[in-house]
């Protein structure tokens, strides 16, 4: 070999090396980001399942071939390391989460999925709420037979910035809150700061819940709303007055804002955390983790089931559907939701 050519393996050499590194770098650095964001959705990696992920035992009827589902935004915590685990134990059942389709005027969550699965876009659907009248009755429009199967239990916790001197709120001051009749939390026994209320969207299985459990109608004129719950938490951490509402898994262990203490009355408070209250500084080498015990007894006044939603048409769709919600509701399965900072429905 030339001279030439050494000099140029060399070079070549030592510029793989450089972008090998950086690439590192880069992937360090974003994992970091979103373990902060996230803390739990790492904990389980589906990159190395063999070793941080159970095999699923003793489920009978799992179909071969590949599958269509979608739905709730709640459930991203959970549908990554359940697919890996599948994927570990059940290698022909192949899954796709599903978006709806551009121009559908639909964004992705439960009565979208629902929706979808009506329309045969889905084998099946997940969902952060149960079924309403009006998807029974859609779906027998067109000679679909939806189902309901309870697989996991979550909490709606409320947000607020770090730095908010509040203790706790009622359901009844939450509802005022988002209904426009408080507007400053000075009412509500805070300092004298104007309430800016944040919501995901005007629809939804989180919305159509949280409207639902508070028996709001419409929101007041002054909530601002948000893409997704992401977005959501950075609003607060900027925004001294803001308040959010989300799933619990997804805001009690985030280091940049404190969920809140709930109550029917003011005298019996109940943490969507489990206490003591892990403050910022702290954080994030210790993090706040979901309340289980108040959770599961329905001690924290907002909580909610999570569920599998089937077409029941006797084919392989169908077979799709109970195949996932009974592989969730195995031991091995209720450990992952558990993992993923949600309630067992099964003790």
């Amino acid at each position: 070999m030339s001279q030439k050519d050494n000099s140029t393996v060399l070079v070549l050499a030592f510029l793989t090396t450089v972008a090998l590194t950086s690439a590192g770098v880069w992937w360090v650095g974003r994992t970091s980001f979103q373990n902060i964001l996230n803390p739990i959705s790492l904990s389980i990696s589906p990159s190395n399942p063999a070793n941080t992920l159970p095999r699923f035992l003793n489920v009978q009827k799992v179909p071969s071939g590949e599958f269509k589902y979608g739905g709730s935004t709640t459930w991203a915590p959970i549908r990554p390391p359940v697919y890996a685990a599948i994927q570990l134990s059940e290698p022909a059942f192949r899954l796709t989460y599903t978006d709806p389709l551009p121009g559908s005027n639909l964004t992705p969550g439960s009565g979208s999925g629902i929706q979808m699965l009506i329309d045969g876009q889905l084998a099946f659907s997940l969902s952060s709420r149960s079924l309403k009248d009006s998807d029974l009755q859609k779906a027998k429009l067109k000679n679909v037979q939806l189902r309901e199967i309870p697989v996991a239990v979550d909490g709606i916790a409320i947000v607020v910035n770090r730095n908010l001197p509040i203790k706790g709120l009622t359901l009844e001051q939450v509802k005022k809150i988002y209904a426009g009749e408080i507007t400053n939390w000075q009412e509500v026994g805070g300092s004298s700061l104007p309430i800016t209320p944040y919501s995901r969207g005007k629809e939804g299985g989180t919305v159509d819940f949280f409207k639902e459990r508070l028996q709001l109608k419409t929101f007041g004129n002054d909530v601002e709303f948000v893409k997704d719950t992401t977005t959501g938490l950075r609003r607060l951490a900027q925004n001294a007055g803001g308040i959010y509402y989300a799933s619990a898994p997804e805001a009690v262990p985030q280091c940049t804002v404190k969920t809140l203490p709930l109550a029917e009355k003011p005298d019996a408070l109940v943490p969507p955390y489990e206490p003591p209250f892990v403050k910022a500084a702290a954080c994030p080498l210790k993090r706040n983790v979901v309340n289980v015990d108040a959770f599961h007894s329905g001690q924290y006044p907002i909580t909610r089931k999570l569920f599998v939603i089937i077409n029941n048409n006797g084919q392989m769709e169908q077979e799709a559907g109970e195949a996932y919600a009974n592989l969730l509701l195995t031991n091995e399965g209720q450990e992952l939701i558990e993992k993923a900072g949600f309630v067992r429905i099964r003790d």
